[in-house]
């Protein structure tokens, strides 16, 4: 019996991302600034059909007032945020980090791409997804 897996949300769009990521890593390595890897990466990616924007801002609201502004690395296809890292390892605030860009924006998922030792990746998905997906059960009485 064949188990069929949910599609991930935006997986049209993380996969080549993923790709381009591994292939990045495998031709520069380990050892790089984060600039380095965002420009190979921007190119791969932009070699591969997709759009990439470089060093996206993003406002942070407050009650409808502008409170703040981040930088996000990479936005690809307008509508996945891609944040880099090139630590040596990756710190509970760089998941934050990600998943306050998609909390502030109206980006749904975002990948956390560590070009460390060893090339790893987080894929977050938005609080927003996940509070629209929530099944409440039917009470009677």
């Amino acid at each position: 019996m064949t188990v069929k897996r949910p599609e991930l949300l935006l997986c049209e769009v993380t996969e080549p991302v993923l790709r381009a990521f591994f292939g990045t890593f495998n031709i520069l390595g380990h050892g790089f600034l984060e600039v380095v890897y965002r420009r190979a990466l921007a190119q791969e990616l932009r070699s591969a059909g997709l759009r990439v924007q470089e060093e996206t801002p993003v406002q942070v609201f407050f009650k409808g007032t502008v409170v703040g502004h981040y930088r996000l690395d990479l936005l690809v296809e307008n509508a996945l945020a891609v944040e880099l890292k090139a630590s040596a390892i990756l710190a509970a605030t760089d998941r934050r980090q990600l998943l306050n860009y998609l909390r502030a924006s109206e980006l749904d998922v975002g990948l956390l791409l560590h070009f460390g030792e060893k090339p790893a990746f987080h894929r977050l998905v938005s609080p927003r997804v996940l509070q629209r997906q929530r099944v409440y059960p039917v009470v009677s009485g």
